[in-house]
């Protein structure tokens, strides 16, 4: 069974952009490195803003006929044909696939309101050509909106990206929920909250360290934190220069901080297999 990874959070800002986008190159380059009968990774970017599309294929709107927003107003006998051919090679590697966004998804939720089935828009088809890939990626908008409730009854692992502030921890909580409400509410028991990725860490700030020891000895929320993700100016100018931080500075915290996250959900691929 391939594992499919949401990044989702209600909030903007909090890097699942980023982090989905270097997840997907990280697995892909993992899986190239142990020699894996599949390195094939799967992003689907979600978010009529298109700004993962943007960093992975230079384009950051792929319009009506080839991009995410094709799939989902396909008829649904053909939806898995279309998402196949919407489907395009990402810059950074020839094993990352990336499904595009387009800004037509801003009104597809209004296309797609009290249609038969919406929910099940993106899933039904991914699950008709998953088995092509090891590993697949949805980044998300920041709001439970109908196209959220998509990637999420099409995954199996929630990973939500949060900031180290206050209320960012305090809203971690009803992210949580809302992920147990779609999960319990639509039937899909696949669906587990499988990590919190902490971004944008500053250990120079105060508030942030201590929050974030608040949050590491939660006795529930601690369990789930995943990986933490420092503050780095890298980051800003791999997206700028449309590269994967990975490959624009191996070396520096951010790419070191992104490694290991990308090692823990490996290891998650490697349990689901063994399970």
């Amino acid at each position: 069974m391939t594992r499919i990874f949401v990044m989702t959070n209600h909030k903007g800002g909090v890097a699942k952009s980023t982090s989905a986008t270097n997840v997907a190159y990280g697995l892909v380059k993992v899986l190239q490195q142990v020699n894996a009968p599949n390195t094939r990774v799967l992003l689907i970017d979600t978010d009529s803003q298109g700004h993962g599309s943007l960093v992975t294929t230079g384009v950051s709107d792929h319009g009506r006929d080839h991009s995410l927003y094709t799939v989902l107003m396909a008829d649904r006998k053909d939806a898995s044909a279309v998402l196949s051919e919407c489907t395009v090679t990402s810059e950074w590697d020839e094993d990352l696939h990336v499904l595009p966004a387009a800004s037509l998804l801003e009104g597809a939720e209004r296309e797609l309101m009290g249609v038969p089935g919406a929910p099940y828009r993106l899933s039904q088809p991914l699950q008709q050509i998953a088995h092509h890939y090891a590993a697949i990626v949805i980044d998300t908008r920041p709001s439970f909106s109908l196209m959220t409730e998509m990637a999420l009854l099409a995954a199996t692992d929630a990973l939500i990206p949060i900031e180290p502030r206050y209320l960012e921890t305090v809203g971690l909580q009803s992210v949580i929920n809302k992920i147990h409400d779609i999960r319990e509410g639509w039937r899909h028991q696949a669906l587990q909250v499988s990590g919190i990725i902490v971004t944008k860490m500053d250990k120079r700030v105060r508030g942030h360290t201590e929050l974030l020891e608040n949050l590491l000895a939660h006795p529930v929320l601690g369990k789930l934190v995943l990986g933490i993700i420092p503050v780095n100016e890298a980051v800003a100018y791999a997206h700028h220069a449309h590269r994967s931080v990975f490959e624009y500075d191996p070396r520096c915290s951010a790419s070191q901080a992104y490694a290991e996250l990308v090692g823990e959900l490996a290891k998650l691929m490697v349990e689901k297999v063994g399970a």
